[in-house]
Protein backbone atom coordinates (compact mmCIF):
# COMPACT_ATOMS: atom_id res chain seq x y z
CA UNK A 1 0.00 0.00 0.00
CA UNK A 2 3.22 2.53 0.96
CA UNK A 3 4.59 1.65 -2.59
CA UNK A 4 1.89 2.47 -4.57
CA UNK A 5 1.15 5.86 -2.36
CA UNK A 6 4.74 6.29 -3.03
CA UNK A 7 4.46 6.13 -6.67
CA UNK A 8 1.06 8.05 -6.73
CA UNK A 9 3.00 10.68 -5.28
CA UNK A 10 5.73 10.66 -7.75
CA UNK A 11 3.41 10.48 -10.34
CA UNK A 12 1.41 13.60 -9.08
CA UNK A 13 4.91 15.47 -8.76
CA UNK A 14 5.86 14.69 -11.87
CA UNK A 15 2.68 16.18 -13.22
CA UNK A 16 3.69 19.52 -11.71
CA UNK A 17 6.52 19.66 -13.53
CA UNK A 18 6.37 22.67 -15.90
CA UNK A 19 6.54 22.09 -19.44
CA UNK A 20 10.19 23.29 -21.57
CA UNK A 21 7.38 25.13 -23.76
CA UNK A 22 6.14 27.05 -20.78
CA UNK A 23 9.33 27.75 -19.64
CA UNK A 24 10.34 29.33 -22.46
CA UNK A 25 7.33 31.53 -22.74
CA UNK A 26 8.21 32.43 -19.50
CA UNK A 27 9.37 36.71 -19.48
CA UNK A 28 12.09 36.20 -17.06
CA UNK A 29 13.57 33.44 -19.51
CA UNK A 30 12.65 35.04 -22.65
CA UNK A 31 14.90 37.54 -21.63
CA UNK A 32 17.72 35.47 -21.44
CA UNK A 33 17.81 35.59 -25.52
CA UNK A 34 19.46 38.68 -25.37
CA UNK A 35 22.52 37.26 -23.70
CA UNK A 36 22.05 33.42 -24.72
CA UNK A 37 21.20 31.42 -28.03
CA UNK A 38 18.03 29.65 -27.67
CA UNK A 39 19.90 26.14 -28.26
CA UNK A 40 21.87 27.39 -24.91
CA UNK A 41 18.42 28.29 -22.83
CA UNK A 42 17.10 25.32 -24.00
CA UNK A 43 19.92 23.05 -22.71
CA UNK A 44 19.79 25.03 -19.43
CA UNK A 45 16.17 23.81 -19.00
CA UNK A 46 16.24 20.22 -19.82
CA UNK A 47 19.20 20.24 -17.37
CA UNK A 48 17.61 22.27 -14.47
CA UNK A 49 14.02 19.62 -15.10
CA UNK A 50 16.15 16.36 -14.90
CA UNK A 51 17.71 17.62 -11.85
CA UNK A 52 14.19 18.30 -10.35
CA UNK A 53 13.12 15.05 -11.72
CA UNK A 54 15.72 13.40 -10.16
CA UNK A 55 15.13 15.06 -6.78
CA UNK A 56 11.62 13.07 -6.98
CA UNK A 57 12.79 10.21 -7.52
CA UNK A 58 15.18 10.21 -4.56
CA UNK A 59 11.90 10.75 -2.14
CA UNK A 60 11.60 14.91 -1.96
CA UNK A 61 8.00 14.65 -2.56
CA UNK A 62 7.68 18.07 -1.77
CA UNK A 63 5.37 20.54 -3.98
CA UNK A 64 7.45 21.82 -6.93
CA UNK A 65 7.26 25.57 -7.13
CA UNK A 66 7.38 26.44 -10.98
CA UNK A 67 9.12 30.01 -9.24
CA UNK A 68 11.97 27.92 -7.83
CA UNK A 69 12.22 26.22 -11.19
CA UNK A 70 12.44 29.83 -13.15
CA UNK A 71 15.27 31.06 -10.56
CA UNK A 72 17.29 27.62 -10.67
CA UNK A 73 17.47 28.66 -14.63
CA UNK A 74 18.31 31.94 -14.11
CA UNK A 75 20.88 31.15 -12.08
CA UNK A 76 22.33 28.48 -13.96
CA UNK A 77 22.25 30.70 -16.83
CA UNK A 78 24.22 33.54 -14.81
CA UNK A 79 27.10 30.98 -13.81
CA UNK A 80 27.45 29.74 -17.09
CA UNK A 81 27.71 33.30 -18.97
CA UNK A 82 31.27 33.61 -16.80
CA UNK A 83 34.17 32.83 -18.97
CA UNK A 84 35.95 29.70 -17.62
CA UNK A 85 39.36 31.94 -18.08
CA UNK A 86 38.37 35.87 -16.60
CA UNK A 87 39.83 38.20 -14.37
CA UNK A 88 42.04 38.34 -11.43
CA UNK A 89 42.77 40.63 -8.92
CA UNK A 90 46.10 39.22 -7.74
CA UNK A 91 46.50 40.13 -3.64
CA UNK A 92 49.27 37.32 -2.98
CA UNK A 93 51.99 39.65 -3.96
CA UNK A 94 53.99 37.14 -5.80
CA UNK A 95 54.71 39.16 -9.18
CA UNK A 96 55.03 36.41 -11.74
CA UNK A 97 52.26 33.85 -10.44
CA UNK A 98 52.32 30.82 -13.04
CA UNK A 99 48.83 30.41 -11.70
CA UNK A 100 47.65 33.51 -12.71
CA UNK A 101 49.38 33.66 -16.10
CA UNK A 102 52.42 35.26 -15.14
CA UNK A 103 53.29 38.72 -16.56
CA UNK A 104 50.52 41.31 -17.39
CA UNK A 105 51.46 42.92 -20.10
CA UNK A 106 51.85 46.55 -20.11
CA UNK A 107 49.16 49.07 -21.97
CA UNK A 108 51.06 49.63 -25.42
CA UNK A 109 50.93 45.79 -25.72
CA UNK A 110 47.72 45.38 -24.90
CA UNK A 111 46.98 47.66 -27.75
CA UNK A 112 49.15 46.54 -30.18
CA UNK A 113 47.61 42.67 -29.54
CA UNK A 114 43.84 44.60 -29.77
CA UNK A 115 44.94 46.03 -33.05
CA UNK A 116 46.22 43.08 -34.94
CA UNK A 117 43.34 40.82 -33.57
CA UNK A 118 40.91 43.01 -34.66
CA UNK A 119 42.22 43.73 -38.13
CA UNK A 120 44.45 41.40 -40.72
CA UNK A 121 48.29 42.05 -40.44
CA UNK A 122 51.10 41.97 -41.92
CA UNK A 123 52.26 38.75 -40.18
CA UNK A 124 53.92 36.76 -43.31
CA UNK A 125 54.18 39.89 -45.60
CA UNK A 126 56.75 42.57 -46.51
CA UNK A 127 55.19 45.77 -46.78
CA UNK A 128 58.19 47.19 -49.10
CA UNK A 129 58.53 44.17 -51.38
CA UNK A 130 54.86 43.09 -51.35
CA UNK A 131 56.64 39.91 -51.09
CA UNK A 132 56.09 36.84 -48.38
CA UNK A 133 57.98 37.99 -45.10
CA UNK A 134 59.05 36.43 -42.03
CA UNK A 135 56.69 36.25 -39.09
CA UNK A 136 59.54 37.08 -37.01
CA UNK A 137 61.12 40.20 -38.89
CA UNK A 138 59.14 42.08 -36.34
CA UNK A 139 60.89 41.60 -33.38
CA UNK A 140 64.18 39.99 -34.74
CA UNK A 141 65.43 43.50 -35.40
CA UNK A 142 64.17 45.44 -32.14
CA UNK A 143 65.81 41.89 -29.91
CA UNK A 144 69.46 42.22 -31.82
CA UNK A 145 69.43 46.30 -31.13
CA UNK A 146 68.34 45.86 -27.20
CA UNK A 147 71.15 42.96 -26.71
CA UNK A 148 74.28 42.85 -29.29
CA UNK A 149 72.98 39.34 -30.51
CA UNK A 150 73.75 38.56 -34.22
CA UNK A 151 70.28 37.22 -34.80
CA UNK A 152 67.03 36.18 -32.69
CA UNK A 153 64.30 33.54 -32.97
CA UNK A 154 60.67 33.35 -30.58
CA UNK A 155 58.82 30.29 -30.02
CA UNK A 156 56.06 29.37 -27.67
CA UNK A 157 58.05 29.14 -24.62
CA UNK A 158 61.70 28.59 -22.80
CA UNK A 159 60.90 25.27 -22.89
CA UNK A 160 60.91 25.09 -26.63
CA UNK A 161 63.64 27.23 -27.08
CA UNK A 162 65.51 24.98 -25.22
CA UNK A 163 64.59 21.82 -27.20
CA UNK A 164 64.97 23.52 -30.28
CA UNK A 165 68.39 24.58 -30.10
CA UNK A 166 69.89 21.46 -28.51
CA UNK A 167 67.58 19.69 -31.16
CA UNK A 168 69.11 21.77 -34.23
CA UNK A 169 72.89 22.08 -32.75
CA UNK A 170 73.65 18.26 -31.20
CA UNK A 171 70.91 16.18 -31.97
CA UNK A 172 73.03 12.55 -31.76
CA UNK A 173 76.15 14.46 -29.77
CA UNK A 174 76.85 15.11 -27.01
CA UNK A 175 75.93 18.06 -24.52
CA UNK A 176 77.90 18.82 -21.23
CA UNK A 177 76.40 20.25 -18.32
CA UNK A 178 77.33 20.71 -14.96
CA UNK A 179 75.57 18.43 -12.37
CA UNK A 180 74.09 21.35 -10.13
CA UNK A 181 72.53 22.83 -12.96
CA UNK A 182 69.84 20.22 -13.80
CA UNK A 183 67.27 21.66 -12.80
CA UNK A 184 63.37 21.46 -13.04
CA UNK A 185 62.11 24.12 -14.85
CA UNK A 186 58.47 23.66 -13.57
CA UNK A 187 55.48 20.91 -14.18
CA UNK A 188 57.62 18.26 -13.19
CA UNK A 189 59.45 18.91 -16.59
CA UNK A 190 63.32 19.11 -16.18
CA UNK A 191 66.43 19.75 -18.21
CA UNK A 192 67.46 16.14 -18.58
CA UNK A 193 63.96 15.22 -19.67
CA UNK A 194 63.65 18.23 -22.40
CA UNK A 195 67.27 17.37 -23.23
CA UNK A 196 66.36 13.75 -23.93
CA UNK A 197 63.60 14.59 -25.87
CA UNK A 198 65.62 16.37 -28.47
CA UNK A 199 67.79 13.65 -29.21
CA UNK A 200 71.35 15.08 -27.36
CA UNK A 201 73.17 13.09 -25.50
CA UNK A 202 73.37 14.16 -21.68
CA UNK A 203 77.19 14.47 -19.97
CA UNK A 204 77.36 15.10 -16.42
CA UNK A 205 80.38 17.18 -15.00
CA UNK A 206 81.71 18.32 -11.64
CA UNK A 207 79.15 17.72 -8.64
CA UNK A 208 76.17 19.05 -7.21
CA UNK A 209 77.66 22.56 -5.34
CA UNK A 210 81.27 23.08 -7.34
CA UNK A 211 81.91 22.39 -11.41
CA UNK A 212 85.40 23.85 -12.50
CA UNK A 213 85.71 24.20 -16.49
CA UNK A 214 88.79 21.43 -16.16
CA UNK A 215 85.27 19.24 -15.43
CA UNK A 216 84.25 20.05 -19.16
CA UNK A 217 87.40 20.04 -21.00
CA UNK A 218 87.80 16.17 -19.51
CA UNK A 219 84.39 15.55 -20.95
CA UNK A 220 85.41 16.49 -24.06
CA UNK A 221 85.49 13.76 -26.98
CA UNK A 222 84.80 13.19 -30.63
CA UNK A 223 81.13 13.30 -29.77
CA UNK A 224 80.98 16.89 -28.11
CA UNK A 225 78.68 19.43 -29.99
CA UNK A 226 77.69 21.90 -27.50
CA UNK A 227 79.02 23.13 -23.89
CA UNK A 228 75.84 23.95 -21.68
CA UNK A 229 75.06 26.24 -19.22
CA UNK A 230 71.98 26.63 -17.22
CA UNK A 231 71.38 29.58 -14.95
CA UNK A 232 69.59 28.23 -12.04
CA UNK A 233 67.43 31.24 -11.84
CA UNK A 234 64.73 29.30 -9.49
CA UNK A 235 66.45 28.28 -6.85
CA UNK A 236 70.37 28.79 -5.21
CA UNK A 237 73.31 26.94 -3.43
CA UNK A 238 75.29 29.02 -1.03
CA UNK A 239 78.44 28.37 1.05
CA UNK A 240 80.97 25.49 -0.24
CA UNK A 241 79.95 26.25 -3.98
CA UNK A 242 82.00 27.23 -7.66
CA UNK A 243 79.94 27.67 -10.56
CA UNK A 244 82.30 28.30 -14.28
CA UNK A 245 82.06 31.20 -15.80
CA UNK A 246 80.51 31.89 -19.20
CA UNK A 247 83.32 33.81 -20.09
CA UNK A 248 85.10 30.49 -19.17
CA UNK A 249 83.02 28.13 -21.18
CA UNK A 250 83.59 30.60 -24.72
CA UNK A 251 87.29 30.47 -24.35
CA UNK A 252 87.30 27.02 -23.63
CA UNK A 253 84.78 26.42 -26.43
CA UNK A 254 86.83 28.80 -28.98
CA UNK A 255 90.06 26.35 -28.04
CA UNK A 256 87.89 22.84 -29.35
CA UNK A 257 85.80 24.91 -31.82
CA UNK A 258 82.60 24.14 -29.67
CA UNK A 259 79.71 26.56 -29.07
CA UNK A 260 78.42 27.60 -26.16
CA UNK A 261 74.52 27.63 -25.19
CA UNK A 262 73.37 30.10 -21.92
CA UNK A 263 69.62 28.97 -21.03
CA UNK A 264 69.33 31.97 -18.32
CA UNK A 265 65.52 30.87 -17.75
CA UNK A 266 63.68 33.98 -16.34
CA UNK A 267 66.49 36.28 -18.45
CA UNK A 268 66.42 40.32 -18.18
CA UNK A 269 67.13 43.07 -19.93
CA UNK A 270 68.30 45.32 -17.17
CA UNK A 271 70.66 45.44 -14.34
CA UNK A 272 67.80 44.68 -11.17
CA UNK A 273 70.93 44.98 -8.63
CA UNK A 274 70.41 48.76 -9.07
CA UNK A 275 66.97 48.82 -7.88
CA UNK A 276 68.23 46.69 -4.52
CA UNK A 277 67.59 43.19 -5.97
CA UNK A 278 69.32 40.45 -6.42
CA UNK A 279 71.68 40.13 -9.45
CA UNK A 280 70.12 38.63 -12.23
CA UNK A 281 72.75 38.16 -15.51
CA UNK A 282 72.08 40.79 -18.11
CA UNK A 283 71.22 39.04 -21.93
CA UNK A 284 73.21 41.41 -23.38
CA UNK A 285 76.26 40.79 -20.81
CA UNK A 286 76.22 37.38 -21.44
CA UNK A 287 75.65 37.39 -25.11
CA UNK A 288 79.40 39.83 -24.85
CA UNK A 289 80.79 37.18 -22.10
CA UNK A 290 80.79 35.19 -25.29
CA UNK A 291 77.32 32.79 -25.62
CA UNK A 292 76.83 31.69 -29.15
CA UNK A 293 73.18 30.91 -28.00
CA UNK A 294 71.07 32.46 -25.29
CA UNK A 295 67.64 31.32 -24.53
CA UNK A 296 64.83 32.66 -22.31
CA UNK A 297 60.87 33.36 -21.20
CA UNK A 298 59.34 36.25 -22.41
CA UNK A 299 57.23 36.47 -19.61
CA UNK A 300 59.10 36.25 -16.54
CA UNK A 301 61.28 39.30 -15.77
CA UNK A 302 61.08 40.40 -19.07
CA UNK A 303 57.31 41.76 -18.17
CA UNK A 304 55.90 39.79 -21.96
CA UNK A 305 53.86 37.90 -23.19
CA UNK A 306 54.49 33.91 -23.13
CA UNK A 307 57.43 33.37 -25.04
CA UNK A 308 60.98 31.64 -25.53
CA UNK A 309 63.59 34.17 -26.96
CA UNK A 310 66.62 32.66 -28.83
CA UNK A 311 69.60 35.11 -29.51
CA UNK A 312 72.88 34.15 -30.69
CA UNK A 313 75.29 33.74 -33.78
CA UNK A 314 73.24 34.19 -37.14
CA UNK A 315 75.31 31.01 -38.58
CA UNK A 316 72.65 28.92 -35.55
CA UNK A 317 69.70 31.10 -35.58
CA UNK A 318 69.26 30.18 -39.45
CA UNK A 319 69.69 26.51 -39.12
CA UNK A 320 67.24 26.59 -36.24
CA UNK A 321 64.57 28.36 -38.64
CA UNK A 322 65.04 25.88 -41.26
CA UNK A 323 64.47 22.94 -38.60
CA UNK A 324 61.19 21.56 -38.70
CA UNK A 325 60.60 22.05 -35.01
CA UNK A 326 60.36 25.46 -35.75
CA UNK A 327 56.77 25.42 -37.31
CA UNK A 328 55.37 23.29 -34.59
CA UNK A 329 56.56 25.72 -31.86
CA UNK A 330 55.71 28.71 -33.60
CA UNK A 331 54.28 32.02 -32.05
CA UNK A 332 50.96 33.63 -33.37
CA UNK A 333 50.50 37.41 -34.67
CA UNK A 334 49.17 38.05 -31.34
CA UNK A 335 52.33 37.11 -29.42
CA UNK A 336 54.53 38.86 -31.92
CA UNK A 337 52.54 41.86 -31.35
CA UNK A 338 52.65 41.86 -27.37
CA UNK A 339 56.14 41.08 -27.32
CA UNK A 340 57.04 43.54 -29.78
CA UNK A 341 55.61 46.67 -27.92
CA UNK A 342 57.05 45.13 -24.26
CA UNK A 343 60.60 45.58 -26.37
CA UNK A 344 60.44 48.89 -27.65
CA UNK A 345 59.28 49.87 -23.73
CA UNK A 346 63.03 48.67 -23.29
CA UNK A 347 64.23 51.32 -25.75
CA UNK A 348 64.57 53.77 -23.02
CA UNK A 349 65.26 51.62 -19.63
CA UNK A 350 63.07 54.85 -17.23
CA UNK A 351 60.12 54.22 -19.37
CA UNK A 352 60.60 50.65 -19.22
CA UNK A 353 60.54 50.62 -15.66
CA UNK A 354 57.64 53.18 -15.36
CA UNK A 355 55.53 51.34 -17.69
CA UNK A 356 56.09 47.52 -18.01
CA UNK A 357 54.29 45.85 -14.90
CA UNK A 358 56.55 43.23 -13.91
CA UNK A 359 59.40 45.66 -13.21
CA UNK A 360 57.28 48.05 -11.79
CA UNK A 361 55.54 45.84 -8.97
CA UNK A 362 59.47 44.82 -8.25
CA UNK A 363 60.88 48.35 -7.77
CA UNK A 364 57.44 49.79 -5.77
CA UNK A 365 59.24 51.96 -2.86
CA UNK A 366 58.08 50.84 0.72
CA UNK A 367 55.96 54.62 0.98
CA UNK A 368 53.99 53.54 -2.29
CA UNK A 369 53.25 50.35 -0.79
CA UNK A 370 52.09 51.97 2.53
CA UNK A 371 49.97 54.18 0.70
CA UNK A 372 48.47 51.90 -1.18
CA UNK A 373 47.70 49.32 1.75
CA UNK A 374 46.14 51.98 3.98
CA UNK A 375 44.07 53.55 1.87
CA UNK A 376 42.34 49.98 1.39
CA UNK A 377 42.35 49.22 5.16
CA UNK A 378 40.25 52.61 5.36
CA UNK A 379 37.90 51.52 2.55
CA UNK A 380 37.43 48.26 4.81
CA UNK A 381 35.61 50.00 7.23
CA UNK A 382 32.99 46.95 8.35
CA UNK A 383 32.07 45.38 11.62
CA UNK A 384 32.11 41.56 10.68
CA UNK A 385 36.18 41.70 10.74
CA UNK A 386 39.07 42.75 12.25
CA UNK A 387 41.04 44.96 9.61
CA UNK A 388 44.59 45.55 10.09
CA UNK A 389 47.65 46.85 8.55
CA UNK A 390 51.13 45.06 8.69
CA UNK A 391 54.00 44.46 7.27
CA UNK A 392 55.33 41.76 4.86
CA UNK A 393 57.29 40.28 2.84
CA UNK A 394 56.51 39.83 -1.48
CA UNK A 395 57.77 37.14 -3.95
CA UNK A 396 59.01 37.78 -7.01
CA UNK A 397 57.67 33.92 -8.12
CA UNK A 398 57.70 32.42 -11.83
CA UNK A 399 61.09 30.67 -10.59
CA UNK A 400 63.00 33.79 -10.29
CA UNK A 401 65.45 36.01 -8.08
CA UNK A 402 64.48 33.16 -5.48
CA UNK A 403 66.83 35.14 -3.26
CA UNK A 404 64.69 37.82 -3.33
CA UNK A 405 63.27 39.70 -0.36
CA UNK A 406 61.14 42.13 -1.18
CA UNK A 407 59.57 44.32 2.06
CA UNK A 408 55.54 44.80 1.00
CA UNK A 409 52.40 46.26 3.05
CA UNK A 410 49.82 44.05 3.67
CA UNK A 411 45.95 44.62 5.04
CA UNK A 412 44.99 41.79 7.29
CA UNK A 413 41.52 40.91 7.18
CA UNK A 414 40.06 38.07 10.35
CA UNK A 415 36.20 37.59 9.60
CA UNK A 416 34.14 37.58 12.37
CA UNK A 417 31.34 35.50 11.14
CA UNK A 418 32.81 32.72 8.91
CA UNK A 419 35.38 30.93 8.84
CA UNK A 420 38.72 32.79 6.68
CA UNK A 421 39.26 29.52 4.37
CA UNK A 422 35.12 30.36 3.45
CA UNK A 423 35.97 33.57 3.10
CA UNK A 424 38.77 33.06 0.42
CA UNK A 425 36.37 31.04 -1.45
CA UNK A 426 33.92 33.31 -2.08
CA UNK A 427 36.41 35.56 -3.04
CA UNK A 428 37.34 32.93 -5.43
CA UNK A 429 34.38 33.13 -6.70
CA UNK A 430 33.48 36.84 -7.62
CA UNK A 431 33.85 38.30 -11.17
CA UNK A 432 36.73 39.47 -10.43
CA UNK A 433 37.86 36.93 -8.97
CA UNK A 434 39.77 37.85 -6.05
CA UNK A 435 43.26 35.81 -4.73
CA UNK A 436 45.30 36.10 -1.66
CA UNK A 437 47.44 34.36 0.99
CA UNK A 438 45.83 32.85 4.31
CA UNK A 439 47.65 32.51 7.31
CA UNK A 440 46.04 31.17 10.07
CA UNK A 441 42.72 32.96 10.71
CA UNK A 442 43.78 35.89 8.66
CA UNK A 443 43.48 36.59 5.18
CA UNK A 444 46.73 38.63 3.96
CA UNK A 445 46.36 41.27 1.08
CA UNK A 446 49.61 42.12 0.60
CA UNK A 447 48.66 45.43 -1.84
CA UNK A 448 52.10 44.91 -4.08
CA UNK A 449 50.45 43.12 -7.02
CA UNK A 450 47.11 45.16 -6.80
CA UNK A 451 47.28 48.11 -9.01
CA UNK A 452 46.05 51.47 -7.76
CA UNK A 453 42.67 51.37 -9.96
CA UNK A 454 41.97 47.88 -7.98
CA UNK A 455 41.79 49.33 -4.62
CA UNK A 456 38.21 50.17 -4.67
CA UNK A 457 36.94 47.11 -6.79
CA UNK A 458 39.19 44.79 -4.14
CA UNK A 459 37.64 46.63 -1.22
CA UNK A 460 34.05 46.15 -2.83
CA UNK A 461 34.70 42.75 -3.33
CA UNK A 462 36.00 41.62 0.47
CA UNK A 463 32.74 43.67 1.70
CA UNK A 464 30.53 41.37 -0.49
CA UNK A 465 31.96 38.18 0.47
CA UNK A 466 31.80 39.50 3.81
CA UNK A 467 28.54 40.68 4.22
CA UNK A 468 26.66 37.50 2.42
Amino acid sequence: MNKNNNLDKIKQAFKKLPSVDRILRDEAISRLFDKCSRAEVLHITRKVLEKFREKILSGEFAEIDYSEVISEILRMASEQSVPNLRRVINATGVVLHTNLGRAVLCESACESVLNVARNYCNLELNLVTGKRGHRYDAVEEILTRLTGAESALVVNNNAAAVLLALNTMAEGKEVIVSRGQLVEIGGSFRIPDVMEQSGAKLVEVGTTNKTYVEDYEDAITDDTALLLNVHTSNYCILGFTHTTTIKELAKLGGKYGLPVMSDLGSGCLIDLSKFGLPHEPVVKQVIEDGADIVTFSGDKLLGGPQAGIVLGKKEYIEDMKKNPLTRALRIDKMTIAALEATLREYLDEERAVRNIPVLKMLVSSKEVLKERALKLAELLDVSNAIVEFSEGASQVGGGALPQAVLPTSIVVVKPKQISVENLAKKLRMLNPAVIARIHKDSLLLDVRTVKDEEINLLADALKRALRE
